[in-house]
């Protein structure tokens, strides 16, 4: 995790806070529930943190909803348009990993997310993150390698890959270049 620097820290983070008390939960409540340390959570809700991706996820799970569900949250976006200088960027401090929320409307049944995951790097979201949701990734730009629940599936430019039933998955940019990637999820 890293300081909080921008407007989408701070709205995600207010987010998750109001998440967790319409429910009514404790911050104890909320840790047994998505596995992440109270004293984290705690943190991120005052924006004195940034929370890595495998921690959003995590807390998304817990409230049943998505990433891209919990981001656009964040963001409150109600118009069909998505325009390219409003769409929200979030970066992991842990990975350098950079994602675009290029469409998601809660009365839409279809996400779409672009991803920049630098040279070396790789993350990797548990089966939880993909519950309720199927998902489609297109390589934009790069190589990729994704394994899901132990198959490993190395993907190039224009390569497509529909994942399967819920399962650990780690994406991992394996090669010295940057890869970009597209991903459309559909909730089930």
């Amino acid at each position: 995790m890293d300081t909080l620097i921008d407007d989408t820290g701070i709205r995600l983070a207010r987010r998750i806070r109001i998440e967790r008390d319409a429910r009514g939960w404790s911050l104890a409540e909320l840790a047994e529930r998505s596995g992440v340390a109270k004293a984290t959570i705690s943190k991120i809700e005052r924006s004195d943190v940034s929370p890595t991706a495998v921690i959003l996820v995590r807390l998304a799970a817990a409230f049943d909803l998505t990433l891209a569900g919990l981001l656009a949250r964040a963001e409150g976006s109600g118009e069909r348009v998505s325009r390219a200088a409003d769409q929200p960027v979030w970066h992991d401090p842990e990975t350098g990993y950079m994602r675009t929320q290029v469409f998601s409307r809660p009365a839409h049944p279809v996400e779409l997310v672009r991803v920049e995951m630098p040279p070396g790097q790789r993350v990797t979201l548990p089966a939880s993150s993909y519950a309720m949701i199927r998902q489609t990734l297109l390589v934009l730009e790069g190589a990729l390698v994704i394994t899901e629940g132990g198959e490993r599936h190395e993907l190039a430019t224009g390569d497509c890959l529909g994942f399967g039933p819920p399962a650990d998955t780690t994406f991992a940019n394996e090669s010295a270049a940057p890869c970009t990637y597209l991903v459309a999820l559909a909730r089930s």
